[in-house]
């Protein structure tokens, strides 16, 4: 059974998409400045937008931040 969480339209989910895609799509436009570098997306929100959108609510999100890393070599994680 396939659970939807409604929020396919926001932009959260849009920049949830773009980082895995930045990660994961070899053929994607900026894959050579992320996942062939080795940055990944933690397991927690690989495949699980609701983890991610939790944990993104309950850390002060709001419509003007954009998702960074703290070490530029590292991971997309809490």
């Amino acid at each position: 059974m396939r659970v939807t969480h409604g929020k396919r339209h926001t932009r959260l989910y849009r920049i949830w998409l773009q980082m895995k895609n930045r990660c994961f799509n070899e053929n994607g436009e900026r894959y050579k400045d992320y996942g062939a570098r080795g940055i990944t997306v933690c397991n927690e929100w690989r495949n699980n937008f609701q983890a991610f959108y939790d944990w993104s609510m309950s850390n002060g999100y709001s419509e003007d931040l954009t998702i960074d890393r703290i070490d530029n070599d590292g991971n997309y994680e809490p």
